[in-house]
């Protein structure tokens, strides 16, 4: 998709599966459930429903009611439609997979059109600038819930999340966000291609993952497309500055593919500048030395990377194996030993994380 001329970049349509909130695997909804305890359930009477249209629609469904709305509440008439919607919306941003989103976005849609989404919408920015970042982003979700494909919902979202990410000490919820962010920065890109600014945050987001090679495939659309010299400039600079890491990362996927002198080629050179403390370039050096044979040029690489990255199971393993060939028996044992008490410690830490993760979702 990316390196086409911007009039040439297709708009990409990804299944409900992978688009639609209300029905797309949902990584971060557990963080916004605690906002269920505002809400009561009630009815419309028949009478309501009956006078209002909406009989077909509302018939069974159970209305989202603040604790404080049910004294004014008189079968739907007590409150304006305004504030039901209000309280529908948060109920959906709150959990998009609801049993009856779908009725609510109906009912919504029938009462409000559009211009319902936009009300969420301008309410979730509000909450933005005032950095209320999980209240934006369940009013950004409800939005997605009217209409999955809304770029300004979608920006907006994928934003607060990066902000949920980046404020967050918990590394369960900063992956889950930052996961969910990215995503839709991609999800951005390709169902408008031609907006600018997806594709900037995008670059940082594959930056942030040591995606150098996609980083600069998104930046080279944002500088195609946008008319901000500021950005323009912080973007070509950045450019600059990933030449080695791009080069590095290819010469990385060469070995992964399999053409392990070409990747040599490219990577040993980088032996010689500062990119020598950069533990991958030693590991996929290691790995391309003992695909060629090469076993002590990758014993020296695969020690390397762990003076500089001491707790690099995939390194150990591979010393593993080159030792149990050799029948070095101490040197195989004594990796052996390092691996199962480090991931021990890696499962202690994600089980301390996940039970954490689960106290604040409470």
């Amino acid at each position: 998709m990316f390196g086409k001329k911007p009039c040439d970049l297709p708009t990409v349509v990804r299944p409900p599966s992978e688009m639609d909130i209300k029905v797309r695997p949902d990584r971060v909804g557990r963080y916004f459930k605690k906002y269920t305890d505002r809400f009561v359930f009630v009815e419309f009477s028949p009478e309501y429903m009956e006078k209002a249209g909406i009989k077909e629609i509302m018939d069974g469904v159970p209305i989202p009611l603040r604790k404080e709305d049910v004294e004014v509440f008189n079968g739907g008439s007590g409150l304006k439609a305004t504030h039901i919607g209000e309280n529908m919306a948060w109920v959906m941003g709150i959990d998009p997979h609801f049993k009856y989103t779908v009725k609510y976005v109906e009912f919504l849609s029938k009462l409000f059109n559009y211009k319902i989404y936009e009300g969420m919408m301008k309410e979730g920015r509000n909450e933005a600038e005032a950095k209320e970042y999980e209240e934006a982003a369940v009013h950004f979700r409800a939005a997605l819930c009217m209409k999955p494909d809304y770029l300004h919902a979608m920006y907006s979202y994928a934003r607060v999340c990066r902000e949920l990410y980046i404020a967050s000490n918990n590394d369960q919820k900063t992956g889950r966000f930052k996961a969910e962010s990215m995503e839709y920065f991609e999800l951005t890109t390709e169902s408008h291609p031609r907006f600018a600014q997806a594709y900037y945050y995008l670059g940082y987001s594959y930056l942030n993952l040591g995606l150098y090679i996609k980083a600069e495939l998104a930046w080279n659309e944002f500088l195609a497309r946008t008319k901000v010299a500021k950005d323009k400039k912080e973007i070509r600079e950045r450019l600059k500055q990933l030449e080695a890491p791009i080069k590095i990362e290819k010469g990385c996927n060469e070995v992964l593919a399999g053409r392990n002198e070409a990747g040599l080629q490219i990577l040993e050179p980088y032996l010689k500048t500062n990119f020598k403390t950069w533990w991958p370039l030693s590991y996929y050096l290691g790995i391309a030395y003992i695909s060629l044979g090469t076993q002590v040029d990758a014993v020296t690489s695969f020690k390397r990377v762990l003076s500089m990255n001491g707790s690099h199971i995939e390194t150990m393993k591979e010393l593993v194996l080159i030792y149990a060939k050799d029948g070095d028996k101490e040197n195989e044992l004594k990796y052996k030993k390092k691996i199962a008490i480090l991931e021990k410690d890696n499962k202690e830490k994600a089980d301390y994380a996940a039970n954490r993760d689960t106290k604040e979702e409470v």
